[in-house]
């Protein structure tokens, strides 16, 4: 009767196997793409034992951005060719998801994070907790505020980048000749962001005289960041408001005759206000859109004639800086800066480098970005 019985068990634990061996796996993750990154494009790191100290942490805001992929992409893939594990992750602009990989990593046992934050300003207590464990953090591109903690920052000339944005509506609507006067509406970046306000500075560097003088017209009369930023840089908030300055300030057949954009993905949402009341017609062209980061939608758009001009910061250089920084750090060397006065995060001035931006419109997008191998002919049809 015994022997029955254990037959019987091993019986039912072959089933058991063949069972599971026959079971079908779970379906792949689908791959990301440039209009629809994927929902999990995580790295997992091993837990915390990288040879020789070179366990870096990389945490980027979101995949929701096409420039967000090719940076968290870019970052890695230069720092595991120097040898480096790395701990990829995005918080899709959660700031809490943001928080709790940080977290994570410090637990983990990382050697440097790399951090570009969605707030800059919600940061401050776990890379406190970093650096008690030793971890030395450098921002990058969004300065991390009121931290005495961070050790570099590597960005691009934020401010150059507003300049260029304003100079490229003041050149094409001729406002040095004294042309005028001309109506300009003005966005601005996330308010949490540090770097949305020197964008803006920037341009108003640029475009407050020619309003002082009359020459450009802010019809709506917004102006200064308290009014016209976009929080979390988005296209949808960015077209609502478009749509409400058009009914509320351009309902007497006026029109609008630039309209400075910081951002690709605001542009586009800008646009989509401005057609859907007729403009892009043949009676009533678009007007100047400028933008930022060269996404492939907003670079189509240039082609297409529609949005003019956006500005290119080539994401590979900027890895190339960070990674030199990261070397430094855990060399216990001083990293190469360019900036040692501007970026003043409250606490500090952080030891910066600046990557030089470019602006590019349909007279030189070939140039700058297919003939540097930063996209293909094909990926811009």
């Amino acid at each position: 009767m015994k022997m029955k019985k254990i037959f019987s068990l091993l019986l039912a634990g072959a089933m058991s196997l063949a069972l599971a061996a026959c079971a079908p796996s779970a379906p792949a993750e689908p791959q990301a793409t440039e209009t629809a990154p994927a929902a999990e494009a995580q790295t997992e790191a091993p837990a915390a034992e990288a040879e020789g100290g070179k366990y870096v942490g990389v945490l980027m805001p979101t995949q929701s951005s096409q420039r967000w992929i090719q940076d968290g992409d870019n970052m890695k893939k230069q720092l595991e060719a120097k040898g480096y594990t790395v701990d990829l992750q995005y918080a899709e602009d959660v700031v809490e998801n943001q928080v709790s990989q940080l977290e994570n990593m410090v637990t983990k046992g990382v050697n440097v994070l790399v951090i570009a934050s969605i707030d800059g300003e919600a940061l401050t207590a776990v890379i406190d907790k970093a650096a008690e464990a030793g971890i030395k953090v450098i921002a990058y591109d969004r300065l991390i505020r009121g931290s005495g903690n961070i050790t570099y920052y590597a960005t691009f000339d934020n401010f150059k980048v507003g300049v260029q944005q304003g100079s490229y509506i003041a050149d094409k609507l001729g406002l040095a000749d004294g042309k005028g006067p001309f109506n300009v509406e003005l966005f601005g970046g996330s308010p949490d962001d540090n770097n949305a306000y020197f964008f803006y500075d920037g341009a108003m560097s640029i475009l407050q005289p020619y309003i002082d003088k009359g020459q450009l017209v802010v019809k709506s009369g917004q102006t200064g960041m308290d009014k016209v930023s976009t929080l979390r840089w988005d296209g949808a908030t960015a077209q609502a408001r478009m749509d409400n300055i058009l009914s509320a300030s351009y309902s007497d057949g006026s029109k609008v005759d630039a309209v400075l954009s910081p951002y690709d993905g605001i542009s586009i949402g800008i646009l989509s206000s401005l057609k859907a009341v007729g403009y892009g017609s043949a009676d009533q062209p678009l007007p100047i859109v400028t933008g930022q980061d060269a996404e492939v939608p907003s670079v189509k758009s240039i082609i297409a004639g529609e949005q003019a001009q956006t500005v290119f910061k080539d994401t590979r250089t900027l890895a190339e800086k960070t990674v030199q920084m990261v070397d430094a750090v855990l060399q216990g060397k001083e990293a190469e800066v360019n900036d040692t006065t501007t970026y003043d995060n409250g606490v500090k001035v952080v030891p910066s480098f600046l990557c030089d931006p470019v602006s590019v419109d349909a007279s030189n997008y070939k140039e700058v970005l297919i003939d540097s191998g930063y996209y293909t002919e094909d990926q811009l049809k």
